[in-house]
């Protein structure tokens, strides 16, 4: 097993990055919580990153790859800015660590939904995602993947909410090193989809909210990276105009309504929903990816509204703080891959984030890849 320099880790996820950029769609599975069904967790919560509970990962739902792996309950911080529990898979490489450690990347899941039943560290990974990882472990970098607050733990799962899913993938990485394994403090990102926009915020805030931790942040990865989805979404409305992205728009725009109604209940978005709106969203609390996309195939987003989101006072700035896109204050490299045939996340989006990021003068590197 070859074990890559710490200064390597950016240029080696640069090299797979490719890989990344078809989407992934949750399957149906029967749930495996190997022992540890967190849904209804009602203990204390000790500060964030701190592992609570672990146990071996059931090997049906191992990586090709892995050779030790576990499934963990870590604290972490949610939407409320209140303390809040989450459940992860650590992947180890086969075979004795190396001198210090084995390095870490952290993987950030795109959307597979909001509900208990999608929580991907109780079903196998996809096929992709497993020869992706497993290329990482053979390489011999651990893996960190969190599920997010709110699947398979209490809570409703924040999609696209940039601190709180920052929050979920930093705790993360600190509750693995709080597990007695041997890790390395080093440590990098990689992101996909609605992971590629987690992954972006993880970075922005990945030193700050590691402090103290002694962990030692060293870059990210982002692919269909959903950039810049505020400006977007605050046109939505009866009048909206999508480009073509499909029928899982609809589950998207099902998922965002679903979770951003839960994190500001204040707002009222519930006033400019039609009755298929509000049915799409209470579906979407609980219905996975490649089900819901099916069930709402026959609307399209703007059926959902009867009145422009934008016309509830504060929407523009409510939006932005749940889920802006940060394009200042990065203290590490970024790599963003944009796939031109990309009919999740509109390529435009991230070309434009590039874009913001070159001229804040971050350090960016962006490979755009036309098939």
């Amino acid at each position: 097993m070859r074990i890559l320099k710490p200064i390597q880790v950016l240029s080696a996820l640069i090299f797979a990055a490719a890989l990344l950029i078809p989407p992934t769609l949750a399957h149906a599975a029967t749930l495996n919580w190997s022992g540890l069904d967190a849904r209804f967790y009602d203990g204390p919560i000790p500060p964030p990153g701190t592992t609570i509970e672990s146990v071996p990962l059931d090997p049906a739902l191992s990586l090709t790859g892995a050779g030790p792996a576990y499934r963990v309950l870590y604290s972490t911080v949610d939407q409320h800015d209140q303390p809040a529990v989450s459940t992860g898979a650590v992947f180890l490489p086969p075979g004795p660590a190396p001198e210090g450690g084995f390095p870490v990347i952290a993987w950030a899941h795109g959307t597979v939904g909001l509900g208990d039943d999608c929580t991907p560290s109780a079903l196998p990974r996809s096929p992709r995602d497993d020869e992706y990882l497993s290329h990482w472990l053979n390489q011999g970098y651990a893996v960190v993947a969190s599920d997010y607050a709110g699947l398979g733990t209490p809570g409703l799962m924040s999609y696209l909410n940039s601190v709180t899913t920052a929050h979920g993938v930093v705790d993360s990485v600190i509750a693995a090193h709080d597990m007695g394994l041997p890790l390395s403090p080093e440590w990098a990102i990689v992101g996909q989809s609605q992971g590629g926009g987690a992954a972006v915020a993880s970075a922005r805030w990945a030193t700050e909210f590691s402090a103290g931790t002694r962990l030692d942040y060293r870059g990210v990865v982002a692919t269909g990276t959903p950039a810049n989805i505020d400006n977007f979404v605050r046109q939505a409305g009866p009048a909206l105009e999508l480009p073509e992205l499909g029928p899982v728009a609809n589950a998207y725009t099902a998922y965002i309504l679903a979770a951003f109604r839960e994190a500001r209940p204040d707002l009222d978005i519930n006033s400019v929903l039609t009755p298929e709106g509000l049915a799409a969203a209470e579906r979407a609390e609980t219905v996975c990816v490649r089900p819901l996309t099916d069930e709402l195939a026959d609307l399209n987003p703007a059926a959902f509204f009867s009145a422009p989101l934008s016309s509830i006072p504060g929407m523009a700035d409510a939006l932005y703080e749940y889920m802006g896109t940060p394009s200042t204050g990065f203290d590490r490299p970024l790599f963003l891959g944009v796939g031109l045939l990309d009919r999740d996340v509109p390529p435009a989006s991230t070309l434009a984030f590039y874009d913001q990021l070159v001229a804040n003068n971050q350090n960016v590197t962006l490979r755009i890849y036309p098939e």
